[in-house]
Parts: structure tokens; C-alpha cells; sequence
């Protein structure tokens, strides 16, 4: 793809850590980079315009659940995504393979895909790789996944070996199937924390020569080290000049550890859908806005953040908003967050270009990493 390809710019003398600009066919963004997630078309409470006031250059919407509400055949009349939410920059849309594993009742995978109930009516669905690309090319984002089998933790290696033969066998349907040439198809790398899988699936998936290449199988209940291990895992083994993506990422220490690796984009609902039950990131660590000692407290939520919310209003009227259950304070809230995390971004891609990104990871870490609650 002509309009789609991954420029880097600058190494991390101290770690390695990668700095670049992604081209798209809808503007150009800037790596590494967070990607506030939009599951129906919406990234709740919050405006097109609001995300793009707080930096926001690629947003998630997912195919699952757009497929089941409001269809991608409306989405394909309103003219594609961009159109259809009015957002004018970057969108990236998953296969719906998670979704389809986590959330679906009574699934029946067999080699053409996946039998499953819809989790909202009980209707019965199909999604194979050929159905997720039939519907991504519908929906238009300019950034599509291939459709893999989500497999949990932990498996044995028998069992991560059965399922990354057949992701792999379906990211190469998936690949002939995808038609579009406005659109990039990752592959995603699966294989548990399994190296000679995560290396496998990796080199096979490398061989099919996709654009860019998603790491999967992460953030699903496994201890710090195995997360570490998957993504060294795959990293490794991934072109050096074709984008990473790390899906379902959003706490800080994941997120730096991910840069350190060599990642470039990262996503997660984390930082709204805690704002929507009062817990924010801030430079002093996690806060919960519901905490009575706020009641009184007239000072901005964090002074070292630019953000809307932190500009204009105190800790305790957000906390008024948040018991009075008002939702312009879970707005507010998720404007916080998710400008926290863009600027976290803007901040470690600065630190990348002055070689010293492993300075600034172990400086977050140690104010307001892990250790406080993200």
C-alpha cells in the first residue's frame, strides 16, 4: 500500500525503543501512540471534535458488535466509519475474534470458524476470515485485523500449538480474501508464552508479507512476566520497518514496557471505563473521585495535566457529578483519562527522541506506575 506505511524517524540509544510516523490514508500519526477505543461507532460520553482537541490520531471501533448493531451494510450507505461517526482521522477495527470468544455463549469452533449466540438477542451467528474481512471492508476503517483464534490463560503447549496453525491458516484466508486497497490487514501473532510459537507464528505470518503486525493473547489474566515474555516473544521475530500493535493495553507499566520492547500502537477501554466509576489517572498515582475527603476540595484534579477537565473545574464538583450520577462528570472524567494516556504518548515519544526513554519509563514507573494502581 502506497498510502500506508510505517516512517521511523529515531532509535532509543538507551533502550531501543522506536519513534516513527504511521501514513494513512487519513492523515499521518505520530508513534508510539495510544488509541482511545470507540466500540460502537463512539468512544463513550465524548465527541469527535473532543478527541481530536486532546491529540487522539487513531480510534478503535469493533467489529463484533457493529456487525451486530447497527449492521455494516447501514454503515457502508452512510459512506464507510469516517463518514458514519464524523471522524475525519485514522480508525483501526479488530476482526471481533475476542469478542467472539469472550463474550458469545455456546461457541463451536471447527475449521471454516466459529458458531456462536449473539450475547445481546441469543441469535445464532457465524464468523469466519472471510466473514470478519467482508465486514471490515464494509465498515472502511483503514486499519483492519485478521481473525484469529483467541485462546485463554494458561494452555498447554500442545493446545497453543493446535490454535496457532490454525490462526495462521486463517490469516492467509483472510489475506485472500481482503480485496480493499485503502486498507491494511495485520496479521496477529499468537502462541501463548510459548517461544517457539510466538517465533513460528511470526515467521509464517512475516512470510504472507502483511503491512503491519498485531500481537495478541496478551492482558488476559497472565502475571507481568508472561505479558513480558509474549511480546519479547513476538517482537523479535516481526520486520523491523512494519508497525507493531499491542492489543488491549492501557495500564502504564504495560504500555512502557510495550515502547521498551519496540511497540508502536497500543489501545484499551481501560482509561474510560474506569472515569465512568470515578477512578483517574494522575501524576500522584490513581485517585477515586468518589472519596469523601474530596467533598471540600476546590483545587484542579491534576496540576500538571492540560487537559479540559483539570482547566476548568475542582476536584469537588467533579465529585458532586460522579454521586449526583450527572454525565457530564463522567464526560469530564473521560476526558481526563484518555488525555492522560495521549499525553503519556506525546511525552515518551519526546524521550524516545532524546535517547532517553528508559530514564522517563523508570520516572513514571516509580511516580505513578504499577506499585499505585495502573
Amino acid at each position: 500500500m502506497k498510502n500506508f506505511y510505517l516512517e521511523i524517524k529515531h532509535i532509543d540509544k538507551q533502550t531501543g525503543a522506536r519513534y516513527g510516523v504511521l501514513h494513512t490514508p487519513h492523515g499521518d500519526v505520530e508513534v508510539p501512540m495510544f488509541m482511545p477505543v470507540g466500540t460502537l461507532a463512539t468512544v463513550k460520553t465524548l465527541s469527535p471534535e473532543e478527541l481530536i482537541s486532546m491529540g487522539s490520531g487513531v480510534i478503535l471501533s469493533n467489529t463484533y458488535h457493529l456487525h451486530i448493531r447497527p449492521g455494516e451494510d447501514i454503515v457502508a450507505k452512510a459512506g464507510g466509519l469516517h463518514k458514519f461517526m464524523n471522524y475525519p482521522g485514522p480508525i483501526l477495527t479488530d476482526s471481533g475474534g475476542f469478542q467472539v470468544f469472550s463474550l458469545a455463549d455456546n461457541r463451536k469452533i471447527n475449521e471454516e470458524g466459529v458458531m456462536f449466540k449473539s450475547h445481546l438477542s441469543g441469535d445464532k451467528m457465524f464468523f469466519s476470515p472471510e466473514v470478519a474481512i467482508d465486514i471490515q471492508e464494509k465498515l472502511g476503517a483503514d486499519i483492519i485485523m485478521s481473525f484469529d483464534e483467541c485462546i485463554p490463560y494458561p494452555v498447554t503447549h500442545e493446545y497453543a500449538k493446535k490454535s496457532v496453525e490454525r490462526t495462521l491458516r486463517w490469516a492467509k484466508r483472510g489475506k485472500d480474501a481482503h480485496k480493499r486497497e485503502d486498507q491494511a490487514l495485520f496479521g496477529i501473532v499468537q502462541g501463548s508464552d510459548y517461544e517457539d510459537l510466538r517465533k513460528y507464528c511470526a515467521e509464517e505470518l512475516t512470510k504472507m508479507d502483511f503491512p503491519g503486525y498485531s500481537i495478541g493473547g496478551t492482558s488476559i489474566g497472565e502475571p507481568k512476566e508472561s505479558f513480558s515474555k509474549m511480546v519479547e516473544y513476538s517482537v523479535k521475530y516481526l520486520p523491523f520497518d512494519k508497525p507493531r500493535y499491542l492489543m488491549g493495553i492501557g495500564s502504564i507499566d504495560f504500555i512502557l514496557e510495550g515502547i521498551e520492547k519496540g511497540v508502536d500502537m497500543f489501545d484499551c477501554v481501560l482509561p474510560t471505563r474506569i472515569a465512568r466509576h470515578g477512578a483517574l489517572m494522575t501524576h500522584k498515582g490513581r485517585i477515586n473521585i468518589r472519596d469523601a475527603k474530596y467533598k471540600e476540595d476546590f483545587t484542579p484534579l491534576d496540576n500538571e495535566c492540560d487537559c479540559y477537565t483539570c482547566r476548568n473545574y475542582t476536584k469537588a464538583y467533579l465529585r458532586h457529578l460522579y454521586v449526583a450520577d450527572e454525565t457530564f462528570g463522567k464526560r469530564l472524567l473521560s476526558i481526563h483519562n484518555i488525555r492522560f494516556l495521549i499525553k503519556m504518548m506525546e511525552d515518551a515519544r519526546k524521550a524516545i527522541q532524546e535517547d532517553r526513554f528508559g530514564d522517563f519509563k523508570k520516572e513514571m514507573i516509580e511516580k505513578y506506575g504499577s506499585k499505585k494502581g495502573f
